[in-house]
């Protein structure tokens, strides 16, 4: 039988898994969730005895039903290749007490990657099944890392466009010159005056924008998404919790059915999310901590149960964090509503309207497994410093948020359960920020002289995706007002 999908805003939407992702966001504005969460069947033994791959595909099976295994296979084989640069697509490393999963080795050096390599396929494959004529345009907002991820994923790929917003001030350097000089003919990139939850919003708004979606069609085009709003990149990333868990038995540093605990920095909530989808699944994960930075939303949250973004936003050496309405929470308010999408429709109106709302108590006592954390500019620095002087391993600015939260969690509860750590960007991608960490002097002001010093610091090589920007052009130089969006999508796709 077909795992189906439902909004989280009203339970009458109900699809399939292909529908799902080719939909992107539900008409009403909520996001789909599946109707139940399987459980594994096979055994720690037979889980250890696949790579990546098969993992991924035992993962994806169990939620995406109405693909078949050949179908499943080919987006997977297609997507997790050689644009990893390491065999094992995600390396477990030790340091200190903590293992740390890096998700960055992929062709845009950030966790993105795990699952923007494969929902295009997904994507692609979704509107075959569904007999769709329209030209997908996927229309997306980014406070970093999706951007990138996202265009290098759809670059070029038949039937589709991409559209990509970014808060023109908010992201790293890096980050900005990785999607401005993206190639392919389908791309665009455009920076707004505004931050990230306001592009996020604009985009929010375009979705669910009927006049505009019926021009669309007229139009033949389809809009779609490439944010964590979408299923199809949820789904890819409960695959490397499985993993690391798997990881962990193979090396014999924790037995069948030990816990692990997972700490994750999070800013729109997608990635916890996906390990509390692990632990739903049956990977046996202790506390899901979530690690934010200044802009702490989400801590105050699991501290009151009251979410309130009504609070000065914060630019922070951890961008890809730098967000105040954590878009994914709503799944899992559903979830504790136990899936009373009128009550979660209630709470996403009053998140629009008054920028608050509050849980029950009964709602807040479903959320022990959470431990929310976060780590000042400060205290992210010296996570930086702190692990390379004690372990001689460098991490990047988010992954630190994550080391001090974590820190700070141990010293705190004694709590001695194996933890990983989950490492969602590379250092090169923040040079400047991690060289000022480790309290380099004379730092070359040139981001590509930055890599090459933290290359002799970290003794570890320049990543491929920062030395081909140093020839790279840029290709996409728009920058437009909040107000401007709509208009600006309907010139690139010549709406009438």
């Amino acid at each position: 039988m077909n795992l189906m999908y439902r909004s989280t805003r009203d339970s009458n939407q109900r699809v399939t898994a292909s529908q799902a992702i080719l939909q992107g966001l539900s008409s009403d504005g909520g996001l789909f969730v599946p109707e139940s969460i399987p459980v594994f069947t096979k055994t720690m033994k037979e889980l250890a005895g696949l790579d990546y791959r098969g993992l991924a595909y035992e993962v994806m099976k169990l939620f995406l039903t109405d693909y078949t295994q050949d179908e499943l296979m080919d987006c997977i084989n297609k997507a997790y290749d050689d644009k990893f640069d390491t065999p094992e697509i995600a390396p477990l490393k030790e340091a200190g007490q903590a293992y740390y999963l890096e998700l960055f080795h992929g062709a845009t050096i950030a966790f993105k990657d795990m699952a923007l390599s494969i929902l295009p396929h997904l994507l692609t494959k979704a509107a075959q099944k569904n007999n769709v004529q329209e030209e997908i345009v996927i229309l997306t907002a980014t406070s970093g890392d999706t951007g990138k991820a996202a265009l290098s994923g759809f670059a070029d790929v038949k039937g589709t466009k991409i559209i990509v917003f970014y808060p023109k001030d908010g992201v790293s350097v890096v980050q900005e010159k990785q999607m401005v000089t993206q190639k392919g003919d389908n791309t665009s990139v455009i920076a707004i005056r505004g931050n990230f939850d306001d592009a996020q919003t604009g985009v929010k708004e375009m979705f669910n924008n009927r006049e505009l979606a019926a021009r669309l069609k007229n139009s033949g085009y389809l809009f779609s998404s490439a944010n964590s709003i979408n299923i199809g990149r949820l789904i890819p990333q409960i695959v490397y919790y499985v993993y690391s868990y798997v990881c962990l038995y193979k090396k014999k540093l924790i037995s069948e059915g030990e816990k692990i605990n997972v700490v994750v920095p999070t800013g729109n909530f997608g990635n916890i999310l996906a390990a509390y989808y692990a632990k739903e699944l049956g990977i046996p994960i202790g506390k899901l901590i979530c690690a934010s930075n200044e802009n702490k939303v989400l801590f105050d949250f699991f501290q009151t149960g009251r979410y309130d973004r009504n609070r000065d936003f914060i630019l922070t050496e951890s961008p890809s964090m730098d967000i105040l309405v954590s878009s994914n929470l709503e799944r899992l308010i559903y979830h504790i509503a136990d899936q009373d999408s009128e009550k979660t429709n209630q709470f996403m109106k009053a998140l629009a309207s008054n920028g608050t709302y509050e849980i029950t108590e009964s709602m807040k006592a479903k959320l022990s497994d959470f431990v929310g954390g976060w780590a000042s500019e400060a205290e992210t620095r010296e996570a930086i410093y702190k692990e390379y002087q004690q372990n001689g391993y460098v991490i990047d600015t988010h992954t630190a948020v994550a080391a001090s939260v974590y820190s700070g969690y141990s010293k705190n509860t004694q709590d001695s359960t194996p933890a990983v750590i989950v490492s969602t960007a590379s250092p090169y991608k923040f040079a400047d920020s991690v060289l000022g960490a480790l309290k380099i002097e004379s730092i070359p002001t040139d981001d590509y002289e930055q890599a090459k010093l933290l290359q002799k610091v970290s003794d570890t090589k320049i990543p491929k995706a920062v030395e081909e920007l140093r020839t790279a052009p840029v290709l996409h130089n728009r920058v437009c007002a909040i107000h401007e969006m709509q208009s600006v999508v309907e010139d690139i796709l010549k709406i009438i």
